[in-house]
C-alpha cells in the first residue's frame, strides 16, 4: 500500500529521491525492518493478551512416553504464530506491489494455512480438546491450497509457457520438464503431473515445519535461515541478468517475492526474541502451518521445489525420522509381534533430548546445520 502511495506521489509531484522506492532491494530492506518492528512491538502485546486469557500450551498425558518430559512448558502462551503472520503479511502488504500475482498468491497461502492452524490451536486451547482439528480436515486444507496454487500458476498467462519447467542442478541445461507425456499423446496433459507435484510440495512443507515445531526457537530460527536462502533464490529467478549468469530460469515478476522472503526472515527473527529458550510464547500450528505454506508456495513459484530437501534439510530429516520410526515400528510388530523403534523418540530433535542433550544445544546445532544446507543450496545454482 505504501509502495502504491509513493508511486502515485512520484508520478504526480515528481519529488526528488522518491525514485529509490522503485528498487526491489530498497523495499525488501524496508519490509524486513517493518516486519521486525511489528513482531517486536506487537508481539509483547499479543503475548500479554494470550497470557491474560490463559491461552497456554496443553500437554497431553503420557505424550512423552517416559522419554522426554515437557510438563514444565504447560501453560506457556501458544497461538503466537499470529505475531509472525501479522508481521509477515503486514510488511508485505505495505511495501510490495499488490498488483503482482505472485505476491498475492504468497500472502493468500500464508493466511490460508494460518487459518487452518489457528482453528487447530483454538480447538486445543480454547475448547480444551487436546486432539485439535481432525487430521482429515487439515489435509483437506493443505491439498485444497496446493490445488489452488497449482491451478492459478498453470493458467497464469505470464507463467503458462514455463509452468511445467523446473530448475534442477546437475543436468546439462539446468532444467527439467514435468510435461513429458504431451509430446507422446499429442494433447496438453502437463497439468496431470504439475498439479500433483504442487499439492505434494505445499502439503509436505506445511507438515514438515509443523513436525519440527517441538523445541524453543527451533522452527523459528530454522525458518528464518531458510527465508534468507529464499531471498537469494528469488532474486536470481526474478532478475534476467542473474538468471542468465547462472543458466537458470527467469520468471518475470517474481522479483517482488524478494520483499515477501525478506519480511518472512525478519518476522521470524522478531518472533525469536520471545520464542528463544526459555520460550515466552509458542507459535503453535498457527505459525508452523503458515510458514510451511509460505516456504512451499514461494519455492514452487520460483521453480526451486527440487532444491527443498537441501534448502530445508532440517525439516526434511525431521519428517524422514517420523516416517522411518513409524514404518520400522509397524514392520517389526508385524514380523515379531513386538514393535521396535529406530530412535528413542521422533521427530529427531526429541531423540537427542532423550539422549540427554540440552534443549538449547540441540536448537543451536540444528540452526547451524540449516545455515550450512542453505549455503549449499545457493551454491547449487552454479553447478550446471
Amino acid at each position: 500500500m505504501l509502495y502504491h502511495l509513493l508511486a502515485w506521489l512520484e508520478a504526480t509531484f515528481e519529488p526528488t529521491g522518491f525514485q529509490v522506492f522503485a528498487f526491489t532491494t530498497v523495499r525488501a530492506s524496508l519490509a524486513a525492518g517493518t516486519a521486525l518492528v511489528i513482531a517486536l512491538f506487537a508481539g509483547k502485546r499479543i503475548i500479554g493478551f494470550l497470557r491474560t486469557r490463559q491461552l497456554g500450551e496443553q500437554i497431553r498425558e503420557g505424550e512423552d512416553a517416559g522419554a522426554v518430559s515437557h510438563e514444565h512448558k504447560a501453560g506457556t502462551p501458544t497461538m503466537g504464530g499470529v505475531i509472525i503472520i501479522l508481521a509477515l503479511c503486514g510488511a508485505t502488504l505495505l511495501w510490495a506491489d499488490l498488483t503482482n500475482p505472485y505476491i498475492l498468491l504468497a500472502v493468500l497461502a500464508t493466511l490460508w494455512m494460518g487459518a487452518v492452524g489457528f482453528a487447530d490451536d483454538y480447538i486445543k486451547v480454547v475448547k480444551k480438546d487436546k486432539q485439535g482439528l481432525a487430521e482429515k480436515t487439515k489435509i483437506v486444507g493443505q491439498v485444497s491450497l496446493g490445488l489452488f496454487v497449482g491451478v492459478v500458476l498453470y493458467f497464469l498467462p505470464a507463467y503458462h509457457d514455463q509452468a511445467t519447467l523446473t530448475s534442477l542442478p546437475l543436468v546439462p541445461d539446468g532444467t527439467i520438464d514435468y510435461d513429458f507425456l504431451s509430446p507422446l499423446l499429442g494433447v496438453d496433459v502437463g497439468w496431470l503431473i504439475y498439479l500433483p507435484v504442487v499439492v505434494f510440495i505445499v502439503t509436505a512443507l506445511s507438515n514438515a515445519v509443523n513436525l519440527t515445531d517441538g523445541l524453543d526457537g527451533l522452527t523459528t530460527g530454522t525458518s528464518a535461515f531458510v527465508a534468507l536462502g529464499l531471498i537469494g533464490l528469488v532474486y536470481v529467478t526474478g532478475n534476467a541478468v542473474a538468471a542468465d549468469f547462472v543458466n537458470d530460469i527467469f520468471i518475470r515478476g517474481t522479483h517482488e517475492l524478494v520483499i515477501f522472503a525478506a519480511a518472512m526472515a525478519a518476522a521470524c527473527f522478531g518472533f525469536l526474541w520471545y520464542n528463544g529458550y526459555p520460550a515466552q510464547v509458542f507459535m503453535g500450528d498457527t505459525g508452523s502451518l503458515a510458514l510451511g505454506a509460505a516456504i512451499g508456495t514461494t519455492s514452487v513459484m520460483i521453480k526451486k521445489e527440487l532444491l527443498l530437501p537441501l534448502l530445508c534439510a532440517v525439516f526434511f530429516v525431521e519428517t524422514l525420522s517420523v516416517i522411518l520410526q513409524t514404518g520400522y515400528f509397524k514392520y517389526t510388530k508385524r514380523r515379531t509381534g513386538e514393535g521396535k523403534r529406530l530412535f528413542r523418540m521422533a521427530p529427531l530433535h526429541h531423540h537427542y533430548e532423550a539422549l540427554g542433550v540440552p534443549e538449547p544445544k540441540i536448537v543451536v546445532r540444528f540452526w547451524i546445520v540449516t545455515a550450512f544446507s542453505v549455503i549449499l543450496a545457493l551454491l547449487m545454482l552454479r553447478i550446471r
